[in-house]
């Protein structure tokens, strides 16, 4: 594990004392362990370039510590349950 893992891990720890409301809808960056996106990119099988897209283009929650951008799990499995295929164009759509 590198620097970026525990810088990580060290802003997970930090971020453990905030506390939702049940009013509040649950965030998936407050769900479970901050993730890097090289993690990221191991689970979805996505590109840095696509990840960093969807990023800016608010498709997938994300943050920034410092230099590292980071996720959960779950903001992963929410983005990735919020595509269909019509939203994929079709060069890229799987043939069956």
């Amino acid at each position: 594990m590198g620097a970026r893992s525990n810088a990580v891990r060290s802003a997970t720890n930090a971020m453990s004392g905030d506390e939702l409301s049940p009013a509040d809808s649950i965030d998936p960056l407050k769900v479970g362990e901050l993730i890097s996106l090289t993690e990221a990119i191991a689970y979805t099988g996505l590109t840095r370039n696509s990840l960093n897209g969807y990023i800016r283009r608010g498709r997938l929650k994300a943050k920034k510590l410092g230099s590292v951008w980071v996720t959960t799990y779950a903001a992963l499995d929410e983005y990735l349950a919020s595509r269909d295929m019509e939203s994929i164009p079709k060069k890229y759509r799987q043939r069956s």
